[in-house]
């Protein structure tokens, strides 16, 4: 069974970024996670980490969207 949370550097191998990279998207509140332990690790549920790739998925549709209609209305 996969773990239901799980630490920043995974969630960096995760999406291919930095590890300070999560680090900003958690500190941003882009991407949600606790604090545990007595050392306070950040960690991220995976059904968090679904989400904020949805939401991304989103967003980029929109922004493609936004430039193929900049693109049609500069070109009539």
């Amino acid at each position: 069974m996969a773990p239901r949370f799980v630490p920043l550097s995974d969630v960096a191998e995760m999406l291919s970024i930095s590890a300070s990279q999560a680090y900003a998207l958690v500190r941003s509140g882009e991407l949600r996670a606790i604090k545990v332990g007595g050392r306070g690790q950040w960690r991220v549920e995976d059904t968090e980490i679904e989400s904020y790739i949805q939401r991304r998925y989103e967003a980029t549709a929109r922004m493609v969207e936004e430039e193929r209609a900049n693109a049609q209305t500069t070109e009539a």
